[in-house]
């Protein structure tokens, strides 16, 4: 009998064990999820840093862009006006006939110089200091002169002020690519800095980490 006991007693325990187990295997588990090791903060200011700089360059290119359209619209107003001026000096160079003018001719001439410049200044293609020359009566002004020698000076001030705009685009568009050429500088070296970050960083930092596909297409500038 007492052997039947003990076996009865080994053959529960076994039973429990079995049971447990059954149950211990049948409960849902939550799956493991693997954490990623959170982004390098030096690569998220790098990131920033670049793009920023992809702006700026891209800002400073278009910039330069629009100097030089105005360096080609100044040459050719300079062009059209130098052309103006070779003609109508041509045909002032024909001599002209001495003879007294009464007062009424005399102002006329006067109030016509005075007309056509300040309709050429409107037209900004004289500048006001050249205007202020001309009503004055400054240097070779003479309200006296003849109409066509009027029209020849105007004509030659009209080339010189014509240059002077785009001698000034001409600077402009020069330090408008120095600037552009600055900002490209300073996006390739952060760019370059990038190569740098793995071993920074250490071994866990995968270059996907660093720089997404989808910075680098929003940041694209080809840079001269």
């Amino acid at each position: 009998m007492f052997i039947v006991e003990i076996a009865a007693t080994i053959w529960m325990v076994l039973l429990i064990a079995v049971a447990a187990a059954t149950a211990f295997f049948a409960v849902p588990r939550r799956p493991r999820i693997s954490v990623p090791p959170p982004p390098d903060p030096r690569v998220e200011q790098r990131a920033l840093a670049a793009e920023r700089a992809a702006a700026e360059s891209h800002r400073r290119r278009a910039e330069w862009l629009r100097a030089q359209e105005q360096v080609d619209a100044t040459w050719a107003a300079f062009d059209a006006a130098d052309r103006d001026a070779r003609r109508v000096a041509a045909a002032a160079a024909f001599p002209v006939l001495k003879q007294r003018r009464t007062r009424a001719e005399l102002a006329d001439r006067e109030r016509n110089l005075h007309r056509t410049a300040t309709a050429a200044c409107r037209r900004r293609e004289l500048s006001i200091e050249q205007l202020y020359e001309v009503l004055a009566h400054h240097g070779a002004w003479n309200p006296r002169r003849h109409p066509v020698a009027q029209e020849a000076a105007l004509r030659a001030a009209v080339r010189e002020h014509r240059f002077a705009a785009y001698q000034a685009a001409t600077e402009q568009e020069r330090q408008a690519w120095q600037a552009t050429e600055r900002a490209g500088a300073t996006l390739r070296k952060l760019r370059a800095d990038f190569v740098t970050v793995p071993a920074e960083a250490g071994p866990d930092l995968s270059y996907e980490q660093q720089w997404t596909p989808a910075r680098p297409a929003k940041a694209q500038l080809a840079v001269h």
